[in-house]
C-alpha cells in the first residue's frame, strides 16, 4: 500500500491526538504500523531526512504511546533521529510532507514546534541528562508524571550519557530510560562498549553448557529434578551477570530486557509494568534499523540520513547531470595522497567515517584509521596524545559537533601546541537539518585560540592545498569547509602548500572591495561580475583565506586604498572573520578613510531548509551580496 492510498478511512487518518492510539485494537495497532512506515518512506523519498533510525522505532513508539500519555509524562528522545514516528502521531500528521523543508516542520523535536516536543535535541547522548533534570523539577513541584527517555545505543558511547546514568542513580529519582538497541549509530558501532551490550547468551556454546549442566544436575540421586528446577529459575540470574543489566545495575538502574522492540503487545506489557516500578529503570529493547524497507535494513548506514530517493527501489533520484565533487570527497582523496607521502598521518572520526570523506581513508590504511565511536572530545584529546608522540593525527568532524571539543582543542592541542588537524566539514548553512546541525559558529571560536591557525577554503583546489599545509605545519591547525560540492576548479594530484597568513586578490578594482572567507567568495566574485557588466563600477574581491592568522598587511593595504569594504561570511557576525577584521584595521589605526560594512549570518538561530534558501534569506548569496554593494556604492 503506497502512502498516496491512504484514505480518509485508514487508521493513521483517524490519529488526531497521541491518546487516539490507546483506544486502537492490537490489530489496528499492526495495520497502523505498515501505513506509518509507508508514509514515512513516500515522506523521505521527497524530502530526505532520517529514513532508517525512525523505521526502526514504530512499534517500540505505538507502545509508548499507548502505555503513556505525553500531555502529561515527559518523553525526551535522544538526537530525535528517530522521532518521525512520534511528530506524525502527536498532531503533525496533516503537515508531515513539509518534513525539513522550509517553512515546514523540523526533522527534530523541536519545543516551539508542539506542546508534546518536551526537549528540543539534535547532537547525541543528552537524553538522560535531560530526563533527569525533568524528573528532578517534577519532584520539586511535587508531581508524579513520568519521566521517559529514548536512546540508542550508539549514543550511550558518549560520556555524557553516563555522567546522566551517575547522577540518576545517585539521588534514586523515578525515571526511564529506554535503550534502543539496534547495533548502530550512523554506521557501524565501534568500542568495547557497543561489543558488550549487543552481547546475548544465545551462542551454541552457552546452550551446549546450559544442557550440560541440566544432565549433571538430574544425574544427583533423588534430589536431581529440583536442582535442575532451581537452576532453571536462575537461569535468568545467570543470564543477568553475563550481559548489559551488570552494567547499568552498577549506576543503581533497575534493569529490565532485553525485549523485542517490534512486538507491540509485548512492549506495551512491559511499559505496563515499568509504570508501576519506582526509582531509576533501564528498558533495553533491540530493534533492527530500517525495519519494514528492505533497502533500509540491508544498507542503513546509507538510510541514516538519505537525500531524495525512489521509493519502490531505494535508488537516489537523479537532479541534472551534475558532476562535480562535493568537498567532503576532495578531503578524503586529498588526505590519502597525504597519507602515502607521509606515514606519521592518521584518520579519526567520530562515528562518522562516510559522511567526512574518511571511508575511503579507512579502505586504504586501515591501520591508520580509527572511529572513537559518538566521542568528539575523546577523540581530540586522543588525537593530542599521539601528535605529543610524533605522529599527525587529522580530526575530521562536522563543525556543528566539533563544538563538544572546545576544551580539548583549547588545553590538549593549542596550549600544547601540539600538530593536530582539525578539519570542520560542514562549516556554514547545512540546510535541512536545521540550527543544531548549522556550523554557524566556528570561525567565532576558534579565531582566538592561542597558536592555532586556522584557514577556510574558497574552491576545491584551495582546499587540498590547505590541507597539505595543515599536515606540513608544526602546530595545531583548524580546516573549515561547507557542505556540498564545490565550484569546479580542477584538482591536481600533488598539491603545494599555501605560505600562511596570505590571502589572495581574486580580482582588482577601484571603487570598492570585497573581503571575502571560504564559500563566500565565489559568489563575491560573480556578484563583482555582474556590477561591472550592469554599470562600469569596478569591485575588487579579496580572498582572505586565513582566519587566523590573519593577512594583516593585505588587509591594512586595502583599507588605505578603497574608500568602501564590504566583509562577507557565511558565520555569526558576532566574534567572527569580520570581527577580526575590524580588530586589525582598528590595532593598524586604518579606518580612517574606509567605510566598513559586514554581512554574515544574523544574531539568531537560523531555521532548516535548503542552502539556497537559507543563503538568499540571510542576504548572502550572490544576489544579497550584489544588493548591499549597490547600496553601498549608491547605485
Amino acid at each position: 500500500m503506497d502512502a498516496t492510498q491512504l484514505s480518509d478511512n485508514s487508521i493513521l487518518s483517524r490519529i488526531e491526538k497521541p491518546t487516539d492510539v490507546q483506544r486502537l485494537s492490537s490489530r489496528e495497532l499492526h495495520l497502523l504500523a505498515d501505513e506509518i512506515r509507508q508514509e514515512i518512506i513516500e515522506t523521505v523519498s521527497t524530502t530526505g531526512g532520517h529514513l532508517a533510525p525512525s523505521l526502526g522505532v514504530v512499534e517500540l513508539t505505538l507502545a509508548m504511546l499507548r502505555t503513556f500519555n505525553p500531555r502529561d509524562d515527559k518523553f525526551i528522545w535522544d538526537v530525535g533521529h528517530q522521532a518521525y514516528v512520534y511528530k506524525m502521531l502527536t498532531g503533525r500528521r496533516d503537515r508531515f510532507n513539509t518534513l525539513r523543508t522550509y517553512g515546514g516542520i523540523s526533522g527534530f523535536p523541536k519545543m516551539t514546534e508542539s506542546e508534546y516536543d518536551h526537549f528540543g535535541v539534535g547532537h547525541s547522548s543528552t537524553s538522560i541528562s535531560a530526563a533527569l533534570g525533568m524528573a528532578c523539577a517534577r519532584d520539586l513541584k511535587g508531581k508524579d508524571n513520568r519521566v521517559v527517555a529514548v536512546i540508542g545505543d550508539g549514543s550511550m558511547t558518549a560520556g555524557l550519557a553516563y555522567e546522566g546514568l551517575n547522577q540518576a542513580g545517585g539521588i534514586h529519582s523515578d525515571m526511564i530510560v529506554v535503550l534502543n538497541d539496534n547495533e548502530m549509530s550512523i554506521s557501524k558501532n565501534v568500542g568495547a562498549l557497543s561489543s558488550f551490550l549487543s552481547r546475548n547468551l544465545t551462542k551454541s556454546w552457552v546452550v551446549r553448557f546450559k544442557k550440560d549442566v541440566e544432565n549433571i544436575l538430574k544425574s544427583v540421586p533423588k534430589i536431581g529434578e529440583d536442582l535442575a528446577t532451581y537452576a532453571r529459575k536462575s537461569e535468568e540470574a545467570f543470564k543477568h551477570f553475563f550481559t548489559p543489566g551488570m552494567l547499568f545495575e552498577a549506576f543503581r538502574f533497575n534493569y529490565l530486557g532485553p525485549f523485542d522492540g517490534h512486538n507491540i503487545d509485548g512492549m506495551t506489557r512491559v511499559f505496563e509494568q515499568v509504570k508501576k516500578l519506582k526509582g531509576p529503570l533501564l528498558v533495553h529493547v533491540m530493534t533492527t534499523k530500517g525495519k519494514g524497507y528492505e533497502p533500509a535494513e540491508n544498507n542503513p548506514t546509507y538510510f541514516h540520513g538519505v537525500g531524495c530517493f525512489e521509493p519502490e527501489t531505494g535508488l537516489a533520484k537523479k537532479f541534472g547531470a551534475c558532476s562535480l565533487p562535493s568537498y567532503t570527497s576532495v578531503f578524503g582523496d586529498t588526505l590519502c595522497h597525504c597519507a602515502q607521502e607521509d606515514e606519521r598521518v592518521l584518520a579519526i572520526t567520530a562515528a562518522m567515517p562516510e559522511g567526512t570523506g574518511l571511508d575511503r581513508f579507512r579502505e586504504r590504511f586501515p591501520e591508520r584509521f580509527v572511529d572513537v565511536g559518538i566521542c568528539e572530545q575523546h577523540a581530540v584529546t586522543f588525537a593530542a596524545g599521539l601528535a605529543a608522540e610524533g605522529f599527525k593525527p587529522v580530526v575530521a568532524i562536522y563543525s556543528t559537533f566539533m563544538q563538544r571539543s572546545y576544551d580539548q582543542i583549547v588545553h590538549d592541542v593549542c596550549l600544547q601546541n601540539l600538530p593536530v588537524v582539525l578539519c570542520l566539514d560542514r562549516g556554514g548553512l547545512v540546510g535541512e537539518d536545521g540550527p543544531t546541525h548549522h556550523g554557524a559558529f566556528d570561525l567565532s571560536y576558534l579565531r582566538h585560540v592561542p597558536n592555532l591557525v586556522f584557514m577556510a577554503p574558497s574552491d576545491e583546489a584551495e582546499l587540498q592545498r590547505m590541507l597539505v599545509t595543515a599536515i606540513q605545519h608544526d602546530g595545531p591547525v583548524a580546516l573549515r569547509y561547507p557542505r556540498g560540492v564545490g565550484i569546479g576548479a580542477p584538482t591536481v594530484e600533488d598539491p603545494e602548500p599555501l605560505p600562511i597568513a596570505e590571502g589572495k586578490l581574486m580580482r582588482d578594482g577601484e571603487d570598492a572591495v570585497v573581503v571575502a572567507i571560504g564559500s563566500r567568495v565565489n559568489p563575491s566574485i560573480i556578484a563583482a561580475e555582474e556590477i561591472e557588466s550592469a554599470t562600469g563600477r569596478k569591485i575588487a574581491v579579496f580572498n582572505g583565506r586565513f582566519i587566523r592568522p590573519m593577512a594583516e598587511d593585505q588587509l591594512v593595504d586595502l583599507a588605505r586604498r578603497f574608500k568602501h569594504m564590504l566583509i562577507v561570511e557565511e558565520n555569526v557576525l558576532k566574534g567572527g572573520f569580520g570581527s577580526g577584521v575590524l580588530e586589525v584595521l582598528a590595532d593598524h589605526d586604518a579606518l580612517g578613510s574606509v567605510r566598513v560594512q559586514r554581512i554574515g549570518l544574523p544574531d539568531g538561530f537560523v531555521e532548516h531548509g535548503t542552502q539556497k534558501q537559507l543563503r538568499a534569506k540571510c542576504g548572502i548569496d550572490k544576489d544579497g551580496i550584489r544588493r548591499t554593494l549597490e547600496e553601498m556604492l549608491g547605485l
